[in-house]
């Protein structure tokens, strides 16, 4: 069994790559937070936003990757 520490480096590195790839395509990512069932309200003296959709689909996403990692891992 690996140590618990190669796999919070692995998750780093991961996130940071995610990073930096948004960082230098800004405009492959402009529909995260603007899907269909994203909730936002705006009146006069505020706003309220809170990206349902979007949690849903990050959720989904993050985790079929933690499955796959945990099947390839076998």
């Amino acid at each position: 069994m690996p140590h618990p520490a190669w796999t919070l480096i692995i998750v780093g590195l991961l996130l940071a790559g995610g990073g930096v790839v948004w960082l230098l395509l800004p405009a492959a990512f402009t529909w995260i937070g603007r899907l269909p069932g994203d909730i936002r309200i705006e009146g006069e003296h505020g706003r309220f936003y809170f990206p349902l959709t979007t949690c849903i689909l990050v959720s989904v996403v993050l985790s079929a990757v933690l499955w796959l990692m945990r099947q390839l891992a076998r």
